[in-house]
C-alpha cells in the first residue's frame, strides 16, 4: 500500500484515474469550480500542478467515486473489514479462532510507531501564507482546509492511544484572523476534540493541537470513521494503509511523519473568533459564528508535498463516496450497537444529518391486541441517542416483516412506510432539542426539534399515483404536482412569519377538509416551487428535509391533540424557504465561464 500521498497519485495516474492540470489555476473559486464540474461528470482525480500564489501542488476528487475509493484501498479493505467485524462481534473469535488469526495480526501490526529523534526527515518550516489558500464558494469567509486530520490528546490521559483524530473545518485566512499567526477550528462540543478542550478548560491549560494534511489516503479516511469503542483512529489509519502510523513529538506537539503538511498550535480557554461563512454539505452556507481560535505555533511541509482538498455543497459530492466507503467498511456495526435494528441510512440527498431511514424489529407484536409500533419506538430513541445520528431531525422507521426492505431504495422504503402509517398514532415529536450546527432550519444555533414516523403491520391504504381532486383547485396553493406515490407538492406564497404561516396552514387544512377525506395522500409538501420539488426524488429529499423544523413546520389536516399526543389525517410539511435560513450555494457565473478554458480542445481537461 501507499506510504504517502504521492505514491497514491502515481498509482491512480498509471491506471487512468488521475489527470494533471498543467495550466495556472487560481485558488480563488477556480479550483473549486473545476473540481465540481469534473465530479459531476464522474471524472478522474485532479492534480493541479500550478496553483497561483503557491509553490505546492494540490489534488482533489481522490475519493470521487466509490469504485476509485475501493481501488485505492484494494489491498487492505478486506482485512480492515474483518478487524472491525471482530470488534463488533468479539464472540466470533471464540467460535472460530483460526478464522480470525489474520485479523489479530493485522491489528497488532497497525499499532502506531513512535520514531526516535525530534525532527522528521524531509520536513521544513513554512508559513500559512505559503499554502494553496483555496476559496471554494463566492461568499466564503476565507480559505479553508476541507480534508484535515485534526489531532488532540486527552489532557488527563496524554498519549497517542488516548488521542482523537477528527475532520473538523479549519479556516486559514479571512475574517479577523491574523494571517500566519491564527486559524479557526469549527467543531461541535460533543466531538472528541470538544471533550479534550472541555478538560483543558477545566484544568486552565491550553490544548495542544496538530493538524495533518495529506499523507496516505487511509489517514484522511481515519479522521471521519465512526470506529468501535477502543479502536483508535491512529490504529485504524495503520490498518487501512497497511503501514503503521509513524509519529514523533516536536515542542510537545505530535507530528505525523507521513503527512504532507503539519500545522501545530494551541487553543487557549475562552478564546474564540468569528468563523465562516462557508459552503457546507447541506447545500447552503453555514453562517458566521464564534468558534475556537488556534494560535499557530509552527507549520511544516515536505519538499514534494501535495495539498489534498475537496469541495462540499449540495449532495451528492465527493463526501458522498466517503459515506459509501464507510458503510462498506462498517457493515453491520449498527446491529451490534442497537439490538433489533437492521439498518440505518443517513440519506445523503438530504444532507445526511437531517433525515434518517431505519429498519428495526417489532418482536413485541405477539403480546399486542392491536398491531402497532412498540419496540420500534424503543429502537428509535436509541438511534437518536447514538453518535452523529443524534443530529437527525427526521427519522422514518419501520419493521421488516413479510417482505425484504432496503433503506437505500428510498422511494420504495418511504412508499412501504406511508402505506402502513397511522397518522393519528404514529408521529412522535421531540421539541426544544439539539440538531446539527450547520442546519439553520431550527430556532437557533444547534437548537430545533425531531420527529419519528414509525409504522408497522398491515397495509392501511393505497397511495395516490396522481394528484387527488381535493387539492386541484385550492385558491392560495397552486400548481399541485405528484412527487412520488402518496406525496404531493403544492406551491404557496413566499413565507413571511411563523404566525402568518400558522394561519396559512390552518386555512389549507380547512380547505382540504371541506373537500372530503383524502386517505391516499398522506403527505403534502408546501413549497416555493412545486415543479422543482417534483422534478426528482433528490430535489424532494433535499428541499423538504433541509428547509423544515418538525415542531414548527409540520401541520395536519383534521389534526388532533389528545393526552399530549398530536395526530392528523394528512401531514403537511411547510418546506418553504424561511427568512432565518442560510442562503443556498450558487456558483459564480463569471468563474463558471472562466474555467471553460480548461475543457477546450488542447487544454488539460479537453477532449
Amino acid at each position: 500500500m501507499y506510504r504517502n500521498l504521492e505514491e497514491c497519485i502515481i498509482d491512480l495516474e498509471k491506471n487512468g484515474q488521475l489527470i494533471r492540470v498543467h495550466e495556472e489555476v487560481d485558488p480563488h473559486l477556480e479550483m473549486a469550480a473545476i473540481h465540481l464540474k469534473v465530479f459531476e461528470a464522474g471524472g478522474p482525480a485532479l492534480l493541479f500542478e500550478n496553483v497561483k500564489g503557491s509553490k505546492f501542488q494540490a489534488v482533489s476528487n481522490l475519493f470521487g467515486t466509490i469504485e476509485r475509493s475501493k481501488f485505492i484501498f484494494r489491498k487492505t479493505l478486506e482485512a480492515t473489514q474483518s478487524v472491525i467485524a471482530l470488534r463488533n462481534d468479539p464472540m466470533s473469535s471464540l467460535k472460530k479462532p483460526f478464522k480470525h488469526i489474520g485479523s489479530g495480526l493485522a491489528a497488532t501490526k497497525a499499532l502506531p510507531l513512535k520514531k526516535s529523534g525530534s525532527n522528521p526527515i524531509g520536513f521544513k518550516e513554512i508559513q500559512i501564507s505559503d499554502l494553496p489558500l483555496i476559496h471554494h464558494w463566492p461568499d466564503d469567509g476565507g480559505a479553508f482546509v476541507t480534508l484535515p486530520q485534526v489531532y488532540s490528546e486527552d489532557p488527563e490521559k496524554p498519549g497517542i492511544m488516548n488521542a482523537n483524530l477528527g475532520m473538523y473545518r479549519v479556516q486559514l485566512s479571512g475574517n479577523e484572523y491574523e494571517l500566519n499567526k491564527e486559524i479557526g477550528l469549527h467543531y461541535q462540543i460533543h466531538r472528541g476534540i470538544g471533550v479534550h478542550q472541555e478538560k483543558a478548560n477545566r484544568l486552565g491549560v491550553p490544548l495542544k493541537v496538530s493538524i495533518f494534511i495529506g499523507g496516505p489516503p487511509a489517514h484522511t479516511l481515519a479522521a471521519v470513521m465512526p470506529l468501535p469503542e477502543g479502536l483508535s483512529e491512529m490504529t485504524f489509519a495503520g490498518l487501512l494503509s497497511g503501514r503503521r502510523f509513524r509519529y514523533s513529538y516536536v515542542d510537545g506537539y505530535c507530528i505525523s511523519h507521513d503527512a504532507d503538511f503539519v500545522i501545530t498550535g494551541e487553543i487557549h480557554p475562552g478564546e474564540t473568533k468569528p468563523e465562516g461563512p462557508f459552503g457546507d454539505h447541506l447545500g447552503y452556507y453555514s453562517l458566521t459564528h464564534p468558534f475556537p481560535l488556534m494560535r499557530v505555533h509552527k507549520v511544516y511541509a515536505k519538499s514534494n508535498a501535495v495539498w489534498p482538498f475537496t469541495v462540499v455543497g449540495r449532495p451528492p459530492q465527493e463526501d458522498t463516496a466517503f459515506g459509501d466507503l464507510i458503510h462498506e467498511l462498517t457493515g453491520d456495526a449498527i446491529k451490534h450497537d442497537i439490538p433489533g435494528v437492521k439498518e440505518v441510512h443517513a440519506v445523503d440527498a438530504a444532507g445526511v444529518h437531517p433525515l434518517l431511514f431505519a429498519i428495526g424489529s417489532e418482536r413485541y407484536t405477539p403480546y399486542q391486541t392491536v398491531k402497532q409500533p412498540a419496540e420500534l419506538l424503543t429502537q428509535a430513541n436509541r438511534i437518536l441517542g447514538t453518535g452523529q445520528l443524534s443530529l437527525a431531525k427526521y427519522l422514518f422507521m419501520t419493521a421488516e416483516e413479510t417482505q425484504p426492505l432496503a433503506t437505500r431504495r428510498e422511494v420504495e422504503f418511504l412508499t412501504y412506510l406511508l402505506e402502513r402509517i397511522d397518522l393519528q398514532r404514529d408521529i412522535h415529536f421531540q421539541t426544544n432539542t439539539t440538531i446539527d450546527t450547520l442546519d439553520y432550519s431550527g430556532t437557533g444555533l444547534n437548537t430545533g426539534s425531531k420527529v419519528v414516523f414509525a409504522a408497522c403491520g398491515n397495509k392501511k391504504r393505497e397511495l395516490c399515483t396522481e394528484v387527488p381532486d381535493n387539492i386541484n383547485n385550492l385558491q392560495m396553493f397552486k400548481y399541485p404536482r405528484l412527487v412520488m406515490p402518496g406525496v404531493v407538492a403544492l406551491e404557496a406564497p413566499a413565507f413571511s412569519t411563523n404566525e402568518h404561516a400558522q394561519k396559512e396552514m390552518k386555512e389549507l387544512s380547512m380547505a382540504i377538509e371541506q373537500q372530503g377525506l383524502m386517505p391516499t395522500c398522506p403527505m403534502i409538501i408546501v413549497c416555493d416551487d412545486s415543479h422543482f420539488m417534483s422534478e426528482s426524488v433528490n430535489n424532494f429529499l433535499w428541499a423538504t428535509f433541509t428547509r423544515s423544523n418538525p415542531s414548527h413546520d409540520i401541520h395536519g389536516v383534521n389534526s388532533t391533540y389528545e393526552y399530549k399526543h398530536w395526530g392528523c389525517d394528512n401531514v403537511i410539511i411547510d418546506a418553504r424557504t424561511k427568512p432565518h435560513h442560510a442562503p443556498p450555494l450558487i456558483p459564480d457565473s463569471v468563474v463558471e465561464k472562466q474555467v471553460e478554458r480548461f475543457f477546450i480542445k488542447g487544454a488539460s481537461l479537453g477532449e
